[in-house]
Parts: structure tokens; sequence; C-alpha cells
């Protein structure tokens, strides 16, 4: 009689175990390979001036340090060096013409990936336009696309309402901003939002 309860309780300990990791799994599962992808401005910048690491950069490292995520860095081929007043003029004219600035580099896998972080600072109401030129390039329908943004005030702007146009058959979810001039004593705020979002 103790022998048969023994095996009883074992093997209902084993069924236990053994759904629980089922479930853990699946739940990791759901979360899919990630990617970053983003553009980042160093040098002058408004509020915290001349800077050596992008805002925007800063915030794709917490996001890879928390999740394990892989990383793409859009890298314009033409210089944004210059002092933040004419950096805006520069922006903006971009934005006016649909300018697509070339970029350096390319992703060849990225159907490998089901998660996409995307992230940049706002310039005129949006993303930067070398984005956009990314977005021309690489078909990210199908996948869920999480957008973020460093800003001094425009919050997300319009990036989610882009991104959806982009990409009108990608999950578009948990976007997140964040000021810029926060981004290095405020990591907590990257980790919340990222726990929320079950990472």
């Amino acid at each position: 009689m103790k022998l048969s309860r023994i095996i009883t309780v074992v093997a209902a300990l084993l069924t236990s175990v053994a759904c629980n990791g089922s479930e853990k799994q699946e739940n990791e599962m759901e979360k899919g390979k990630a990617l970053i992808v983003f553009f980042s401005h160093a040098g002058d910048n408004y509020a915290v001036g001349n800077i050596k690491e992008g805002n925007t950069k800063i915030v794709a490292d917490y996001i890879k340090e928390q999740t394990g995520a892989d990383v793409f860095e859009i890298v314009a081929e033409k210089s944004y060096d210059m002092p933040y007043s004419e950096l805006i003029k520069v922006a903006q004219a971009e934005k006016k013409s649909g300018e697509l600035p070339a970029f350096k580099g390319s992703i060849s896998n990225i159907g490998e990936y089901d998660v996409i972080f995307i992230g940049g600072p706002i310039w005129w109401g949006t993303y930067p336009q070398v984005m956009f030129s990314f977005f021309k390039k690489h078909d990210l329908n199908g996948k869920t696309l999480i957008p973020f943004t460093t800003h001094e005030g425009s919050g997300l702007a319009s990036t989610v309402e882009d991104v959806k146009k982009q990409y009108p058959r990608a999950k578009v979810t948990g976007a997140f901003a964040i000021y810029g001039h926060e981004v290095r004593t405020e990591k907590a705020k990257v980790v919340k939002w990222l726990k929320g979002l079950g990472y």
C-alpha cells in the first residue's frame, strides 16, 4: 500500500515538472529570436551637449544586456557630425524631400528574427530618414516590432504609426520613449519596460 502511494506521488510530481517545463518553453518560444535595430547620433545633441555615445545607443545596449538580443546599428553613409543647429536643418530638408540616405552594412538573415526592437531619436516628428532607408530594404511584415525612441519632449511622436504604415502585417506593440538626458541615469526605466514585455 505504501509502495503504491509512493509510486503515485512520484508520478504526479514528474507530470507536474514536465508540464511546468513545457509551459516555460512555450513562453520562451513565443518571444522568439530578437534583434535590436537602431540609429543613434553622437556629437552635438540637444540638452546633453557634445556626447561620445549617442542616447539611443545607450538604450540599445541596455536592451541587449537585458534580453540577449542581437544588434544592428544603422550607420549613415553621410556624416551628421555638425553643430545641432545645422543638424536640425539637414534633418528637416531630408524629411521634406523624402530623401532616403544610404547606410552601411546589411542584414542577410533578417528572416531568422521574430521580434525586432526599432530605436532612434526623434527628428522632426519621427525617426531619422536613414531609418526609412532601412525599412525600405527589409520586409518586417509578420514579425513583432517594438519601437523605442529617445527625445527631449516629443515622446514617440509618429513613430508607431509610421512603423505600422511601413509594415501593415506586422504586430507593432510595447512602444517606449525616454528622455535623452535621462538615459545615462535612468537605466531602471528601460529595465522596467522590458520586464513588462516579459524579458
